[in-house]
């Protein structure tokens, strides 16, 4: 298969929330369509269950159409251009065939970061700073926590014992949900020190169209720009690697380090 979509994993936990929609994807791709098609089909499909109408005034959705990246005029950026028209640029590649993923699953949130950018590139055209720094992360590298604040607590300790072994059983009630890009496109070849920016979703729900419009509601450039994440080595997640099993798995310090003084 094209791409290198071939030597994806569907079977791996973190791609649950659109393996439906991306095997449909990477099918059609096979059959010489690019990315952005691919994506196109598998959203015609409804295969992901957070696409559905919006529920709320606040977050205003349009249809989304992925385009070819050739569709992006030079002079416009590319998060100006997907607010201005509703299309996707999409390059033919692993990076952009997992971000189209992301906006099929978490179209709110997407919706939302995308808003926020373009309202942070018209007042800082020449500048990132550090709310844009902040958008970044989060759109690039950033996973979502939905659980109890003893998990949270102790992951933003860096409490790798308590969070992992100790409240180990806590794991059967805590979601997690890959929102960056970049990490499914990392996890293609899984590597022990793969690590989330990990922003926590104030929400009672562990749907995935109840986290998708919670955080596109929470979600605020300012907050963003304190960086408000835990770090989280995502093979370290119980249930996502078999060799988190062994508490050892936890001691190696190069990749779960320690909280700075």
């Amino acid at each position: 298969m094209a791409h290198g979509l071939n030597a994806i994993d569907w079977s791996a936990p973190w791609h649950a929330p659109w393996r439906l929609a991306g095997q449909r994807a990477a099918r059609h791709i096979a059959k010489n369509h690019n990315v952005a098609e691919g994506l196109n089909a598998a959203q015609a499909a409804g295969l992901v269950d957070a696409i559905a109408p919006l529920r709320h005034a606040e977050v205003q959705g349009r249809p989304r159409q992925f385009v070819a990246q050739t569709c992006l005029p030079a002079e416009t950026p590319y998060e100006t251009h997907i607010f201005q028209t509703g299309q996707i640029p999409t390059r033919d590649g692993l990076h952009d065939f997992f971000n189209g993923l992301v906006w099929l699953s978490l179209p709110c949130a997407k919706e939302r970061l995308n808003a926020l950018h373009t309202a942070h590139w018209r007042h800082t055209p020449l500048g990132r700073g550090p709310a844009r720094d902040g958008l970044t992360l989060l759109d690039e590298s950033g996973a979502l926590f939905v659980g109890s604040d003893a998990v949270w607590d102790a992951l933003c300790a860096k409490d790798w014992q308590r969070a992992m072994v100790d409240l180990r059983s806590v794991w059967a009630h805590t979601q997690i949900v890959l929102l960056g890009h970049s990490l499914p496109e990392k996890l293609v070849t899984p590597r022990k020190p793969i690590t989330a920016h990990l922003y926590r979703v104030h929400t009672d729900s562990m749907a995935l169209a109840d986290i998708d419009l919670a955080l596109a509601l929470q979600l605020d450039a300012a907050h963003l720009a304190t960086k408000p994440f835990a770090h989280l080595p995502v093979l370290g997640i119980p249930g996502w690697w078999p060799a988190n099993e062994n508490p050892d798995f936890y001691t190696d310090v190069s990749v779960f380090r320690t909280l700075r003084a």
